[in-house]
């Protein structure tokens, strides 16, 4: 049988002070994980968030699995996908 990965966190104190302040496992571990020297860098050239517009928003946060959205407004799918 194939070995089952199991999820590592790379920086435990940073994780538990994330999960401390309310932030989800993924999201946490996500952040915990990142490089240090890439933590500060900007991210990519994709416009903000109020730029797009309801239906993209809403294709973005189908792909990145949000359930509960169908009938969220613009607004509403900015905040869902800023703070998942």
């Amino acid at each position: 049988m194939p070995d089952k990965k199991i999820p590592q966190i790379k920086n435990e104190d940073q994780y538990e002070a994330l999960r401390d302040q309310g932030y989800s496992k993924e999201k946490s571990a996500r952040i915990a994980n990142t490089p240090d020297q890439v933590a500060g860098r900007k991210g990519g050239k994709a416009p903000a968030y109020e730029e797009w517009t309801r239906d993209e928003l809403y294709d973005k946060a189908r792909e990145i699995g949000l359930s509960g959205i169908s009938k969220l407004r613009k607004k509403e799918l900015i905040e869902r996908l800023r703070n998942h």
